[in-house]
């Protein structure tokens, strides 16, 4: 059975304002979106007695930085420094985000994550832009 891709555009990434129940905006004017990876440490774990092979065992697991660039809005709400990313950062604030994934099924992936990184690019030949690094804390809900 031959399974089509799917294509990436139309992924959303919407941050909770933290309330109950709470709500979740979708922020505006995301590009592509990157690093969105699982990685398990290991611990050698090998002994005398381990006939000289190495062995390891599986310690924690964490989501790695999630990066993406935006076409940066200074007063939207969801980049501002008063109401958005930029606050976020500044206040150090652990905040709910989700990934939606443009499939059949409207897939989510829910973490929170500290604001890590907004890089502001202003060429002069360009686009006002951004760049975003959200750094996950905790368990992500990794479902379909």
């Amino acid at each position: 059975m031959t399974t089509s891709a799917i294509s990436s555009h139309g992924t959303l990434l919407k941050i909770g304002d933290g309330a109950t129940p709470e709500v979740f905006t979708t922020i505006a004017m995301v590009r592509d979106i990157s690093g969105v990876d699982i990685s398990l440490e290991d611990e050698d774990v090998t002994d005398q007695s381990s006939g000289g092979w190495t062995e390891f065992i599986g310690t924690l697991l964490s989501l790695g930085e999630i990066t993406f660039g935006i076409n940066f809005l200074p007063t939207n709400p969801t980049h501002s420094y008063s109401s958005g990313l930029i606050e976020d950062q500044v206040n150090k604030t652990v905040r709910n985000f989700k990934l939606v994934f443009p499939d059949s099924g409207n897939t989510t992936w829910p973490f929170s994550a500290l604001v890590k990184k907004v890089a502001i690019k202003a060429p002069v030949k360009g686009a006002l832009r951004g760049d975003v690094t959200l750094r996950p804390t905790g368990v992500p809900t990794l479902a379909g």
